[in-house]
């Protein structure tokens, strides 16, 4: 899939995997080093965080970085 980088935001599926894991947000947000706020505005995709501390949260998962984050064209539309 082509995605217009000039438009894209980067997602993530953090929400899901914890519930599935049955993690908290503040145990992860503690191993990564960051507080329990911030990593739940990165949950809710209204913050994008470092590649350090994206690459953190793959590591404590034990998950691929593409299988957390990726790529997406933002569809809001900020012509009113």
């Amino acid at each position: 899939m082509v995605v217009d980088i000039e438009n894209a935001v980067v997602k993530n599926r953090l929400k899901e995997i914890l519930l599935e894991r049955g993690i908290t947000q503040s145990w992860l947000a503690k191993q990564v080093g960051l507080h329990r706020g911030t990593l739940n505005n990165l949950i809710a995709n209204r913050y994008n965080t470092s590649a350090d501390i994206a690459m953190k949260i793959a590591h404590v998962l034990n998950m691929k970085f593409d299988d957390i984050f990726w790529l997406e064209e933002n569809e809001s539309n900020d012509e009113n």
